[in-house]
């Protein structure tokens, strides 16, 4: 576990342990975008039609192998295997096709290709077919990319102060309470985001990705917000005529689990990019695009970091530069990191343990008592 930069003030043991990485400066960093871009290789900003389809043919490929060995040969297996084979499945299937979700989530940010149509078009189908409304998620995600960590503006991932949270908080604040928390999260999360808004930035009126008049969108996008609906409705009907095929216990094992996975993954790695104890929230008196961008963390998935195509180990460029491919990002990321010194922040904590620490520690934010950073908030647990 590091941070980037150096220790400014001593740190007990007790202190590293709990909190593993050092604060991220709140201050006006002394670099601009522009300095921070003039660091990263020109070549790092091209995106390939070639070698972009390449990675998701490569995953497609796995789906498929995958799918053909589950769907062919564990209805014959005998017990304990088959029980231990169907696990196996869901496991791998949910985590390659996570790195499709992750490839879809490339388009939205036009970093597939240089052409727009062919990354709306890839990321529509991607999307849908894992029952994401492709452009209604593109221009919500788009809204918390110019807007992240701001206590007023972000899209998602804001936290609440204290005076805010309720009454209910303090019987999360307990092992079975976190253990909740993080089941809730990874399993009704994402669909309920999507649905409800939920975890999302409050609105006057409710909020809904598949709803075209609702608040998140604008006249401009509203038709696209239709056509994203439509691929999710038109998934579900193909989804349909399958249980009715199949039925629905095997479309469930099939289908269904690893979407499940693939939706906690969603959750867990958005989550831990934005969310550590060493990351500041600004209000409108403080906030500034450059600064909400840094305050965020890139992360080690271990083995899953290839999988999932470096989203986790790259996301602060990604912020800064969220048109750059995934398979230039880390050489982006290591030419940035001198430059960006101690607004850096690396944590290679296993994501389940990190999980279940930021769950512990990141309740609430609140500014700093006596500090004279007035639109400055930490996140705090003392309930």
């Amino acid at each position: 576990m590091g941070a980037g930069g150096n220790m400014s003030t001593p740190t007990t043991k007790t202190e590293k342990k709990e909190s593993p990485l050092q604060r991220v400066p709140c201050s006006k960093p002394h670099f601009t975008i522009g300095d921070i871009k003039k660091a990263i290789p020109p070549h790092c900003f091209h995106r390939s039609l070639i070698r972009s389809s390449s990675y998701l043919v490569q995953d497609l490929i796995l789906v498929f192998i995958f799918y053909y060995i589950a769907a062919t040969y564990f209805h014959v297996l005998s017990s304990p295997y088959c029980y231990l084979a169907w696990p196996a499945y869901w496991i791998v299937q949910g985590c390659v096709c996570t790195g499709i979700w992750t490839i879809a989530h490339e388009c939205g940010h036009h970093s597939f290709s240089v052409y727009q149509w062919v990354d709306d078009t890839v990321g529509f189908i991607l999307h849908s077919a894992l029952l994401v409304p492709y452009f209604a998620w593109k221009y919500s995600h788009r809204l918390h990319h110019s807007n992240t960590n701001s206590l007023e503006r972000d899209e998602v991932h804001v936290p609440k102060t204290k005076s805010k949270l309720g009454w209910y908080s303090k019987y999360l604040n307990t092992p079975l309470g976190r253990v909740l928390t993080v089941g809730g999260y990874t399993t009704l999360g994402w669909p309920l985001y999507m649905a409800f808004n939920a975890f999302g930035r409050s609105y006057d009126r409710f909020a809904c990705h598949f709803d075209p008049y609702g608040p998140i969108y604008n006249d401009s996008e509203r038709l696209q917000i239709y056509i994203s609906d439509a691929g999710v409705i038109a998934t579900s009907y193909v989804l349909s005529r399958v249980a009715l095929a199949q039925g629905l216990t095997w479309l469930v094992c099939i289908y269904g689990v690893p979407l499940l996975i693939v939706n906690g993954f969603v959750v867990i790695i958005s989550y831990l990019n934005h969310t550590n104890s060493s990351l500041p929230r600004y209000d409108s008196s403080e906030w500034d695009w450059l600064r909400g961008c840094l305050a965020t963390v890139d992360r080690d998935y271990g083995a899953l970091t290839k999988v999932f195509h470096n989203t986790t180990y790259t996301h602060v460029v990604h912020h800064l530069f969220s048109t750059i491919p995934h398979y230039h990002a880390i050489e982006a990321t290591k030419a940035i990191k001198p430059l960006l010194g101690e607004y850096y922040q690396f944590d290679s904590t296993p994501f389940y343990k990190a999980m279940w620490r930021e769950t512990k520690e990141c309740i609430y934010v609140e500014k700093d008592e006596g500090s004279q950073d007035k639109g400055v908030f930490w996140f705090k647990n003392k309930l």
